[in-house]
């Protein structure tokens, strides 16, 4: 039995963008056991995946916080010893960051990753036994995908899985999802646009549900809701949760951030609104039925992204028309 270990900590957008190498490893070796080191607050992602064997927690973001502390070295401690407690046949970083190659290398086994012309921080590629030059103008699903394909020695030629599923809420009226949070301020789309959006959505019989995490994002949640006639936002959720309100939607329409991703990988109709990041390289990348408006400094409006939404949920049989 081949036993890889897959390293992608983060960010959630970038675990998402992983999760289609463990559907390839397993379409080419059946019987293969992948584990997958993964920070602590993106675990839920990975078990996502019925093709994960075992995950290994790592906590390098809180660690970094928490350097003076001694319980925090026993918790390094501790994740070296799990991380060594297995041989592998591959170690394989796609990530391609110093903080994944220090990792990969504590492991047991043929360390691989993106060679220094390839990787995000070019320092990665010595903690390597071989290294692989990977496009840089490919999207980041493909971008791992060929590197374990490389690393494994087989081809980058099959069907994209993401091979992920989540249990759909039971809810009355259909809904669509308004991930309207983002990290980074000018991914944001205009309060007026969810505001046009949302009415559109309502007169075609469709409920608003708003996520927001951090209490910054759910005081614009509440804000808009306040000014939808048909909207909620949803309960404080972990990302299993998150999941399952996904799967559950008609359609979802998101700015640039890691959740937008994981809609787009449970193969719901997905809109990704873009305008101060390329959505070329790092958009939703989840065949049809997930599509990038917008591009950098030129940001779509509701109309737009309301119409693409419409014709992706009537492909997918999602669409419904309800009087109001």
């Amino acid at each position: 039995m081949t036993a890889i270990l897959l390293v992608k900590t983060s960010s959630l957008g970038d675990v998402v963008h992983n999760l289609p190498v463990v559907s390839d490893i397993h379409a080419r070796f059946p019987r293969a056991r992948v584990d997958w080191v993964v920070e602590e607050s993106f675990a839920e992602l990975p078990r996502l995946h019925p093709g994960v064997t075992h995950i290994i927690k790592v906590a390098i973001r809180r660690w970094r916080r928490q350097l003076f502390r001694s319980a925090t070295w026993r918790e390094i401690s501790a994740f070296r010893q799990q991380l060594r407690s297995c041989q592998y046949d591959y170690v394989v970083d796609t990530q391609g960051l110093l903080k994944s190659a220090w990792i990969t290398w504590q492991a047991h086994g043929l360390r691989c990753g993106y060679c220094a012309e390839a990787a995000r921080e070019p320092i990665a590629a010595r903690f390597y036994d071989r290294e692989f030059a990977i496009p840089r103008n490919l999207h980041a699903v493909e971008r791992n995908r060929w590197l374990v394909a490389a690393a494994l020695e087989y081809p980058p030629d099959l069907p994209l899985r993401y091979g992920i599923a989540a249990q759909s809420p039971s809810r009355g009226n259909p809904y669509c999802v308004l991930l309207t949070a983002t990290s980074r301020a000018d991914k944001n789309w205009p309060d007026v646009q969810w505001l046009a959006l949302a009415q559109l959505l309502n007169l075609q019989g469709y409920d608003c549900v708003l996520p927001a995490g951090s209490p910054v994002e759910r005081a614009r949640a509440e804000r808009l809701v306040q000014n939808m006639r048909r909207a909620q936002c949803a309960p404080p959720s972990n990302l299993s949760q998150l999941a399952d309100l996904l799967a559950g939607a008609a359609g979802i329409v998101g700015v640039d951030t890691g959740l937008t991703h994981l809609a787009a990988a449970l193969d719901r109709p997905t809109v990704a609104v873009f305008g101060a990041t390329d959505p070329m390289l790092t958009g939703v990348h989840a065949g049809a039925r997930a599509v990038n408006l917008g591009r950098l400094g030129q940001l779509p409006d509701a109309q737009e992204v309301a119409a693409m939404l419409f014709d992706l949920m009537e492909a997918a049989g999602s669409a419904v028309q309800v009087e109001t």
